[in-house]
């Protein structure tokens, strides 16, 4: 056995040999380097073109034949009697196709757009959001400060594979009890401070039943795991800012600190010495993320920040009139007229072409710092909100990044593709009188975009 072995062996090491002699042949001296056999691979292999082709500057497509077929999709009577359609070659900024393309339409969540364009234009890419420990008014006192970062995660969370990697709460409590030990204090009362965020915590143009439902929590600055209850649950708490309290309370138990007081909402004296902090991560990631998961909390949370860094209260209208002016300073603010940072409201508007623009200016190499909005959408057949879209469509897989928005009659899709012939272009398709009929809608959104791909 042994000798039939060796002698099999011996002719599987020839027949190697042979092979590597008639098939690829190592060039002398670059041992890395190999040059493969004329001889085709039995099956092809066949990758999708990029989102963003090297510089997008192919030919146009021919607008007659885009028109038509467009103006065919539009007619679909899943999309309902309220539609409009914008087509923008993203260098120049033509408009290749309009239908009701400056009329304004509720955009539901492709609102995050534009709240995406403001944070990133205002904030800037690398900004991150604190969650602070100071020193409270009295001795053996601390606050929590929030610092509106909804991504800040509890210990049940804090093991979670998603991107961007936030702050953690258990690694808040451990500075500080490191810190206070080291002060030779091991008993404090923690009272909490979210006053970084001012006016109602929910909209008054959102429905109802959005935060008992899961869609949103409360907006405050102060909250973990976006306020959800458990982590594989979307039900959120009532008090965002108690339920961080008291988990912080918790954790400082846990790391030897006797906490002898309940929780008590308080203003951080101005000025007061830091024990710890954590941030957040960029803002650049945290868009990332609000777009390609539609994250509603993250989504208000930019919103009031760059009201904050606008001067402008930190509020549901104060985001809205932030963002307005800053849309104003980029020339971009016609057509857009929003309540909120999420897209919840149903009295949002934004014409389509206003909204092609926006994908456009984020696509555009004048603008680098907009870019994050353009990796952060998801993209067709792969990722995110269209991670489940396109279904038959395959030739449009991975080819097209793009928003979606949909409330109760609102259905919405705003991106970006390359077309066959090589050229980038942005398009917005909106309906906001869709009758009812699951999916349907979204189904002819995706063929909408799927022919600009083809185009």
């Amino acid at each position: 056995m042994a000798l039939v072995t060796l002698v099999l062996l011996q002719i599987f090491v020839v027949a190697a040999g042979a092979h590597l002699i008639t098939s690829d042949v190592l060039v002398e001296g670059e041992p890395e380097t190999i040059v493969a056999s004329a001889e085709p691979p039995p099956v092809p292999v066949i990758t999708a073109g990029p989102v963003l082709a090297a510089g997008g500057n192919g030919p146009l497509p021919a607008k007659g034949t885009l028109a038509g077929r467009l103006t065919e999709a539009l007619g679909d009577p899943a999309l309902g009697g309220s539609v409009g359609a914008a087509v923008l070659d993203a260098e120049t900024g033509a408009l290749l196709f309009g239908s009701g393309a400056a009329t304004g339409i509720t955009p539901a969540s492709t609102t995050k757009v534009v709240t995406a364009v403001a944070s990133m234009a205002s904030l800037g890419p690398d900004t991150r959001l604190s969650t602070r420990v100071v020193r409270g008014s009295s001795p053996g006192s601390i606050v929590l400060v929030g610092g509106g970062d909804p991504t800040l995660a509890s210990p049940r969370t804090a093991g979670s594979a998603v991107y961007p990697r936030p702050a953690s709460l258990s690694v808040l409590a451990s500075r500080t009890a490191r810190a206070l030990k080291a002060a030779g204090v091991t008993k404090v009362t923690v009272a909490y401070d979210d006053s970084l965020y001012t006016g109602p915590r929910t909209a008054a143009t959102w429905k109802p039943g959005y935060v008992p439902e899961g869609s949103v929590a409360p907006v405050t600055a102060l909250m973990i795991d976006e306020g959800r209850v458990s982590r594989s649950s979307d039900q959120r708490v009532s008090d965002p800012s108690r339920a961080a309290h008291a988990a912080f309370v918790s954790l400082l138990s846990k790391y030897g600190i006797k906490v002898s007081a309940s929780a008590r909402r308080a203003k951080a004296p101005a000025g007061a010495q830091e024990l710890a902090r954590v941030d957040s991560a960029p803002v650049y990631a945290l868009v990332e993320r609000a777009l390609t998961l539609s994250d509603n909390d993250l989504s208000e949370a930019l919103a009031r920040h760059v009201a904050i860094k606008e001067g402008e209260p930190a509020s549901f209208d104060g985001g809205a009139a932030a963002v307005g002016k800053v849309l104003t300073r980029l020339g971009a603010a016609k057509g857009v007229r929003v309540f909120d940072g999420s897209g919840l409201s149903p009295k949002n508007r934004i014409a389509p072409e206003a909204l092609a623009r926006l994908v456009a200016a984020a696509a555009s190499p004048a603008n680098p710092a907009l870019h994050p909005i353009a990796s952060g959408m998801p993209v067709a057949g792969f990722s995110g909100t269209l991670g489940h879209r396109f279904g038959k469509l395959h030739s449009a897989y991975g080819l097209i990044r793009a928003k979606t928005g949909t409330l109760d009659g609102v259905n919405t899709l705003a991106g970006m593709t390359t077309t066959r012939s090589g050229r980038l272009v942005t398009f917005a398709f909106m309906a906001d009188k869709v009758p009812p009929g699951w999916g349907k809608a979204e189904a002819a959104l995706d063929r909408l975009a799927a022919t600009v791909a083809a185009g």
